[in-house]
């Protein structure tokens, strides 16, 4: 099948300057570009008029939690409306495999407050490679790949407690990892504020990394903390780059809570200073100033200790609910503490898994506790008890200056980290039109140029993966065309679930998913694999 886009404008994805001129696809490749003038508009199957539309590489997507929605609503709809062609799945140390069986119950009450839930998948498919497998059956409607989460190499190697491992762990987490990037993972996830992994030493995340370089991938980590320790959290991974040989990748980098804005100055240095050692360093980032995570993260790493089983006991024991208020108000060394940076007025509800509290989505903890004439933290409390923790959240943390700060930087793609249940942060719909429409064209923030570098190829050397993220003869056409002019963002926090303006087409692997702003319904993803 040959497809012609003709008189676009190209970004290629590689911050050359624009130029006007013809892509011509032949099945899943782009065969070639010409800036000549057409002989002959003949043996097209398709004809795309790009007369004053930009033609990019399909936007890629580091950091995305359609682990599970992947399998029950593959064409993954959030993402492709917005241009986004590939995406990068097993984010934060805790997703969908591996997955021993003795651990099911527990573990998909752990990740439902990111991933979400359901009874209709196959939950027994133990290991990445089932995992990915089950993905292809389903068809996805965009390219996935996959990180190994730490925690759940951790929980098959020594469960889910809060303690050290022995050397004979480390080897068994060791051989998961090995296994895991046999089957195709472009490297190691952490979330160092999610249990297990947060109950991790840096020499035992060393040890795993020692193994992800030697298939020369990437360890993207949630780091320990985004707020009050932020400077020690970011040597620490430096130093696991460091004494590993592995390239590190920060997620979704920001500084958290008025109280650490002034921080962000020593942050960048620290990165600096880092690719001046020579420690391979990037980042990813969300163009918002909320986060959006799941409602559990309030609670002390204690809590959580043996799983959501326990942490669930734990709700229901008068005693240890005033602990948890305790450390809550008081604080813990090292522990990014939400209540204290965003406040119970700055944490609203996206989502729950039943329907007996969904009328508390969209409200703040505050409301809430108003709501039910009891304290905030005794409301959510009582929320994560009665939804076996499968509760999302939004925060408000950061300024607009500090997102400007960090998408100039060189090291800076960007990604969605979007919760696609429920009434969801609006990132998840609109995070790439946003930097093209409020960053790039209202506030000239970018270029189009280095915007669309950053959408596109600059994450897929993040990422290494190959013949994806630009223009180019040879490389898989996977194409996003979009209207500078009107390209924007549309969702709000109280609205989110709205599609962007602005993009006109976008082709998968040579197929035509978006045509003229409608989709096609065309399932033309593919599940990439590690190739280096």
């Amino acid at each position: 099948m040959q497809i012609l886009i003709k008189n676009a404008l190209i970004a290629d994805g590689s911050r050359a300057p624009l130029y006007k001129g013809h892509i011509i696809v032949e099945d899943d490749r782009i065969k070639e570009i010409s800036t000549e003038a057409l002989l002959t508009e003949d043996g097209f199957e398709e004809i795309i008029e790009g007369e004053g539309l930009v033609a990019a590489p399909g936007f890629i997507d580091t950091h995305s939690h359609s682990d599970l929605k992947v399998l029950t609503e593959p064409l993954v709809l959030p993402k492709v409306m917005q241009g986004i062609t590939t995406e990068v799945l097993g984010q934060d140390g805790i997703s969908m495999a591996p997955l021993p069986k003795e651990y099911i119950d527990s573990w998909r009450k752990n990740i439902a407050g990111l991933d979400g839930e359901s009874d209709t998948i196959n939950w027994g498919y133990e290991t990445t490679e089932n995992y990915l497998k089950q993905i292809e059956e389903a068809r996805p409607g965009i390219n996935e790949s996959y990180l190994v989460p730490h925690g759940n190499v951790r929980m098959e190697a020594m469960g889910l407690a809060d303690r050290e491992p022995s050397d004979e762990e480390i080897k068994k987490m060791c051989e998961i990892t090995r296994r895991e990037m046999e089957a195709g993972c472009l490297g190691l996830s952490s979330g160092l504020i999610y249990t297990p992994c947060a109950y991790s030493e840096t020499s035992e995340i060393i040890e795993l990394c020692k193994v992800v370089a030697e298939y020369d991938g990437v360890f993207v980590v949630h780091q320990r903390s985004e707020a009050d320790t932020i400077l020690s959290s970011m040597e620490e991974i430096i130093e696991v780059g460091r004494k590993s040989g592995v390239k590190i990748h920060y997620s979704h980098f920001k500084v958290c809570g008025k109280d650490n804005w002034d921080k962000l100055e020593d942050m960048l240095r620290l990165l600096d200073k880092a690719r001046e050692e020579g420690i391979r360093v990037s980042l990813d980032q969300y163009p918002y100033v909320a986060g959006s995570t799941m409602l559990g993260i309030i609670l002390p790493p204690w809590a959580h200790d043996g799983g959501t089983n326990e942490l669930i006991r734990r709700l229901k024991e008068e005693g240890q609910r005033e602990k948890m208020k305790q450390d809550i108000k008081a604080g813990i060394p090292g522990w990014d503490n939400f209540i204290q940076f965003a406040g119970v007025e700055g944490i609203f509800i996206t989502s729950t898994a039943s329907l007996k509290n969904r009328e508390l989505v969209g409200k703040s903890l505050k409301e809430i506790g108003e709501q039910k004439g009891i304290d905030p933290l005794e409301a959510a409390f009582d929320l994560l008890a009665e939804e076996n923790n499968a509760v999302g959240m939004v925060d408000f943390y950061g300024t607009e200056e500090a997102v400007i700060k960090i998408l100039k930087r060189e090291e800076m793609n960007a990604c969605t980290d979007g919760l696609l249940s429920g009434k969801p942060h609006p990132r998840v719909y609109g995070s790439f039109p946003r930097i093209l429409g409020k960053y790039v064209r209202e506030e000239k923030a970018l270029s189009l140029e280095e915007a669309v570098y950053k959408l596109t190829y600059k994450a897929a050397q993040a990422m290494n993966l190959k013949d994806r993220g630009l223009l180019k003869a040879g490389y898989y056409a996977d194409i996003t065309i979009f209207h500078p002019d009107t390209i924007i963002d549309k969702g709000t926090y109280t609205d989110p679930i709205q599609y962007p303006e602005g993009i006109s087409h976008v082709l998968v692997n040579g197929q035509i998913a978006v045509k003229n702003g409608k989709h096609t319904g065309k399932q033309a993803g593919r599940v990439l694999r590690r190739l280096f």
